[in-house]
């Protein structure tokens, strides 16, 4: 699905280059599939809709995902949020399977579907281990969440089209339903290629993007949330601003989930540093870990391979050879990682529609004139960039 991204636009954030889809699948065997269901229109009536959800499935590398984990890490801002797993991946430091994401209600019945997978995929009558990792945003403002809308078909359809390449943005998957600062939000996706003088090493970011107040949003340092005030857009969350829901859910009440992958050989404790500088694309954006916020991030490093399962009894003397960085060379994935996100959540921006959900509820996109004219006159706009 051809959409427009940041620098279609002439927006060009930091200084490293990007991969050539600049997404996360240029980290080498990572793919991404979502399922993206859209119906009805009204009133909402629980159960039945208006539906506006989704999944998006990100498989990590190109071996057994189930049996082959990667070094992983985890780092959260703000915790009103939910990625399943984390626990064991703070412990063993190893990502064992795919990363499933969709809305609140409904993160349980994806982290079911992908334990189901898991099951199909070990010799019948095998006993077999699983913690899998689903994460969620909330998008009950534009969908019937309370309906339980995600199925266990919808995950395995996820899986069935994940591929590597071009990264469908915006209104796609787990990200549907989402709003970011105000605007509608949804999926975004960004990549960096470091040098090959430091590595050659590729950096991905994928994020679903559903945080923020109008007027915290910064592009490249531009105020463009203060600059695209609600005269010109209105929010979501127009007919709450003055009555006492609000004050339950005030504007900027919201979530992010991020997954960085990269294939350098980084150990855990390096992953795990890699996603705490995720939050630094996130505050650049203007987002302030709020306390209804989930800021939830995780990273994997696919540059040790041939790691045994976490299940495998241990052989000779139950070691294994691994690489490691030096501390020093990882401020080149720091920068990338910082970028890599703050370019993902733009792209998710970029690439969201207007979408109307239940009760007539409207999520209106960012608008790329707009923001273009507002990105120039800050001095923030250069040379169209191609679709990357």
């Amino acid at each position: 699905m051809a959409h427009l991204r940041a620098r279609d636009l002439g927006i060009v954030i930091g200084e490293g280059t990007p991969g050539p889809f600049n997404a996360i699948t240029d980290v080498p065997g990572v793919r991404v599939g979502h399922t993206t269901i859209i119906e009805g229109d009204g009133p909402l009536v629980v159960g039945k809709g208006p539906v506006r959800t989704g999944v998006t499935v990100l498989i990590p590398h190109d071996g057994d995902v189930w049996a082959e984990p990667l070094f992983a890490g985890t780092a959260t801002l703000n915790g009103n949020g939910e990625l399943t797993g984390l626990e064991w991946i703070r412990e063993s430091g190893l990502l064992s399977g795919p990363i499933g994401i969709t809305n609140t209600n409904d993160v349980g019945k994806v982290r079911d579907a992908l334990v189901s997978a898991a099951a199909a995929s070990f010799d019948a009558g095998a006993l077999h281990w699983s913690l899998p990792t689903a994460g969620e945003t909330y998008d009950g403002h534009l969908n019937d969440i309370a309906g339980g809308h995600v199925r266990a078909e919808h995950v395995a359809s996820a899986f069935a089209v994940a591929s590597g390449g071009h990264v469908d943005e915006g209104n796609v998957g787990g990200g549907t339903g989402m709003i970011c600062h105000e605007f509608k939000g949804g999926i975004g996706t960004a990549s960096r290629r470091l040098p090959e003088s430091v590595g050659g090493w590729t950096l991905g970011v994928l994020v679903q993007a559903n945080y923020g107040r109008r007027g915290l949003l910064r592009i490249d340092g531009v105020p463009v949330g203060q600059e695209i005030g609600y005269d010109v857009v209105p929010s979501p969350w127009e007919d709450e601003r003055a009555g006492l829901a609000a004050l339950n859910r005030p504007p900027g009440a919201g979530s992010i989930i991020g997954v960085i992958a990269t294939d350098a050989p980084l150990l855990p404790h390096q992953c795990e540093r890699l996603a705490r500088r995720a939050h630094l694309g996130l505050a650049r954006m203007g987002g302030v870990g709020s306390p209804t916020s989930g800021d939830l991030f995780i990273a994997f490093a696919s540059g040790n391979r041939g790691m045994p399962p976490t299940e495998a009894e241990p052989r000779g003397d139950g070691t294994i050879a691994i690489r490691a960085f030096m501390d020093r060379a990882l401020g080149y994935l720091f920068e990338a990682t910082v970028e890599a996100t703050e370019e993902a959540i733009v792209n998710a921006l970029v690439a969201a529609e207007t979408l109307t959900g239940r009760d007539g509820n409207t999520a209106y996109r960012l608008p790329h004139d707009r923001l273009s004219e507002v990105m120039r006159v800050h001095g923030r706009l250069h040379g169209l960039q191609g679709r990357r």
